[in-house]
């Protein structure tokens, strides 16, 4: 396994001040943000005002590819927010990943709408038919995220919608993180449901927590060592499996600044499964 770092866990950090940290702390790679909103001077933020992002521009992102090849970090991946339908989206964020010499981008299913459950299911899978022929074309791999408030939270339902197109055109990102927020399954059962469309690991951990006031338990992001998820068991069982891909970490605890959250990763992750982050 290789070990990489999602730039969204870094919203404080510049992308050339990210590169340089991720490569100090031993990083193999950087899984790119990918929006038009970069950041403001303003409290960093990971999903408001996060600076660790690239505008979808073929200067940002060749600018990327230099920082990191001078860093010695591979551009492991791009991750957009392009909405599930929007083909044209697919298609720019592709051209922009062969700019980078990456060979992947990262997707979500559609999310539940008055329609239902199975109207979503077709558009998801219609959709991703299409994302498959793309990928052919640009030689970029799509990946589907399992991911809470979309049709597939869990590798089952993400199985449902790409599951029958090449695992080299549409794989899956396995994020046990996620599956805990919904779509809970037991890892070794996930992994064999995916089988060859396991592409990609997002690696963080997470707990529930009970509101002052009483209530639904609301989830919280927590840090790698600390929380319902026993990481280092999941690693095992990758490895165990010969999965040999990339596990990029995805942190947004806030436990810890994301500076220090980056080094603490990784030395923590290299003392269980993931042995060598930069082979």
């Amino acid at each position: 396994m290789r070990l990489g770092v999602c730039s969204a866990c870094l919203p404080d950090l510049a992308p050339d001040e990210a590169a340089g940290a991720a490569a100090a702390a031993g990083y193999a790679g950087i899984e790119w943000r990918v929006s038009a909103e970069t950041g403001s001077p303003g409290p960093a933020h990971f999903l408001t005002n996060n600076r660790c992002t690239l505008r979808p521009t073929r200067d940002d992102i060749r600018r990327a590819r230099e920082l990191c090849d001078r860093a010695g970090l591979a551009v492991i991946g791009l991750s957009g927010y392009v909405p599930a339908g929007d083909l044209q989206g697919v298609e720019h964020l592709m051209r922009l990943a062969a700019e980078a010499g990456t060979p992947r981008i990262r997707l979500w299913a559609p999310r539940m709408t008055d329609g239902g459950f199975r109207q979503a299911l077709g558009q998801g899978i219609e959709f991703f038919d299409k994302v498959a022929v793309l990928a052919g074309r640009f030689g970029v791999q799509a990946l589907l995220e399992m991911h809470q408030r979309t049709i597939c939270p869990s590798t089952a339902l993400a199985m449902q919608v790409v599951g029958h197109l090449p695992p080299h055109l549409v794989g899956v990102v396995y994020d046990p993180g996620n599956g805990v927020v919904e779509g809970s399954e037991d890892p070794r059962m996930a992994l064999q449901i995916l089988g060859e469309h396991l592409a990609h690991v997002h690696i963080k951990n997470v707990a529930f927590e009970r509101p002052e006031g009483g209530g639904p338990w609301r989830h919280r992001w927590m840090p790698m060592d600390d929380g319902l998820l026993d990481v280092p068991a999941i690693l095992r069982l990758l490895e165990s499996t010969g999965y040999r891909g990339w596990v990029s970490v995805e942190d947004f605890s806030t436990d810890r600044p994301p500076r220090e959250a980056l080094a603490f990763n990784a030395a923590y992750l290299r003392g269980h499964a993931v042995a060598g982050a930069r082979r």
